[in-house]
């Protein structure tokens, strides 16, 4: 090899040298319909920066990890959750000050699981509301917030409502999921429906136990897919005015 050659190889691999290296960890925002509320979950710090403050569960990227498969290692190991019914990746954060021990970037992921699913997680591990989270460490109870605002889009224009529902359920059973998911009262009349009209759900030809008070058993629907799709990108739920109930 000639000289021009070599010296260009070094000063390539010396500039290479001097690109910055900068860790990155993948964090999960899980969410759940519990006891009428949306939650998110979180793990309590034991250790400095933060210590005694909840975080999201998730943790730093292998060298040969990719993102996606990092997250699933650190959910089963930390939190031991693998009742996930929908994953998506959410975001990535980049500010160089979001970590005082020096500069991590982040990738979230949101991560849905269904009503009925009773994760057993770790006694360092617990439910919060999104509408009311503790003291959070970094920039985590941003990113819990902006899962829960890209799950309510979602839930107006896709059948996300899947991963959040049991397999089968009443109408009156999924408004409580929407309306605790989406921060305000749904009309279940309107509910049903709206997505009866767009086949997202669909009637099966069971029904629910009847109540102890008596009365005719609510029939049980069920998602047409369970697995996420387009249904009307146009379409919004909206907060109810002072004037009229909740339409989808």
């Amino acid at each position: 090899m000639s000289e021009a050659p070599q010296a260009a190889a070094s000063e390539a691999k010396a500039a290479a040298s001097e690109v910055p290296r900068f860790a990155h960890e993948a964090l999960a925002v899980v969410l759940q319909v519990r006891h009428q509320q949306l939650n998110v979950l979180l793990w309590r710090r034991g250790a400095a920066p933060f210590e005694g403050r909840w975080a999201l569960p998730g943790g730093p990227l292998g060298a040969d990890e990719r993102l996606g498969t990092s997250l699933g290692r650190h959910l089963a190991t930390k939190v031991d959750l693998t009742d996930i019914a929908y994953l998506e990746q959410l975001e990535t954060r980049s500010d160089p000050r979001r970590d005082p021990r020096g500069r991590v970037l982040a990738t979230a992921y949101l991560a849905l699981v269904s009503a009925d699913a009773d994760p057993q997680v770790p006694p360092d591990t617990a439910w919060h509301p999104v509408a009311d989270l503790p003291p959070t460490a970094f920039d985590h109870g941003s990113i819990a917030e902006s899962g829960r605002d890209r799950l309510r889009a979602k839930l107006s224009y896709t059948n996300i409502g899947f991963a959040l529902a049991p397999g089968t359920f009443t109408i009156a059973q999924l408004r409580d999921i929407y309306a605790a998911s989406l921060g305000h009262p749904v009309s279940a009349t309107n509910l049903q429906r709206v997505l009866t009209r767009r086949g997202v759900i669909e009637a099966t030809a069971a029904a629910a136990r009847p109540a102890s008070v008596g009365g005719r058993p609510a029939t049980l629907y069920r998602f047409a897919a369970r697995t996420l799709v387009v249904t009307n990108p146009f379409a919004a739920f909206r907060p109810p005015s002072l004037s009229s109930a909740v339409t989808p």
